[in-house]
């Protein structure tokens, strides 16, 4: 799934945090990154941060249950 227009990066992380499968950040070269290791949010975070927003990623949530709670933090924030 593709989101865009992350303003709240701290209730971005704490949903991701709350996920209870793997949610996987898909980078430029196709690589996965695996959201709920912390060296890996501040990794991302570092290469797409900008401006206090994400402006852009594609993530992989491997449980139904994950996307829809990434679905209602997108449609509510």
């Amino acid at each position: 799934m593709k989101i865009s227009n992350i303003k709240n990066i701290d209730g971005f992380f704490q949903v991701i945090d709350s996920c209870v499968g793997k949610v996987e950040l898909v980078t430029g070269e196709g690589d996965r990154l695996n959201l709920k290791s912390k060296l890996s949010q501040y990794v991302s975070l570092a290469n797409i941060f900008s401006n206090g927003e994400i402006p852009e990623l594609e993530l992989v949530a491997h449980e139904k249950e994950d996307v829809d709670r990434l679905m209602n933090f997108m449609i509510n924030s």
